[in-house]
């Protein structure tokens, strides 16, 4: 089974990295910059059926803001295109989806050692 934390991982995809990692202040870079509140939906597969968390995007780089550990690789292109990558123990996620400078939206798809998930998230900045 994927856990929720593969999926927040994921989503953060949208917007976040370990949480073990300072976030370092500085001026926005990007208009897509500042934190986000995301919303994790599964569609398909045995994972629990929705997920929320906080993160952040600072110099078009995703933070997870969680208190999970996780490896995530994720970046927001200046077109607002977003891709991502989380592994957590043996579950291992991928995500991908388009923010504007207020909102976006996505898929993910993850694998875990009781088989497969997917779904969708939403993102909302929440601040600065």
């Amino acid at each position: 089974m994927i856990s929720i934390s593969v999926r927040a991982s994921v989503l953060v995809a949208i917007c976040v990295a370990p949480a073990l990692v300072a976030v370092p202040r500085a001026h926005a870079a990007t208009p897509f910059d500042g934190d986000w509140s995301v919303v994790v939906l599964t569609k398909t597969g045995i994972c629990d059926p929705s997920y929320r968390f906080a993160g952040k995007i600072l110099n078009g780089i995703v933070y997870y803001l969680g208190s999970v550990s996780a490896n995530i690789s994720g970046r927001v292109a200046p077109s607002g295109a977003v891709n991502l990558t989380v592994s957590v123990g043996p579950n291992h996620a991928v995500g991908s989806g388009r923010l504007t400078t207020t909102s976006g939206t996505g898929t993910w798809r993850g694998q875990g050692p009781n088989g497969q998930c997917s779904g969708s998230w939403n993102a909302q900045r929440s601040g600065s």
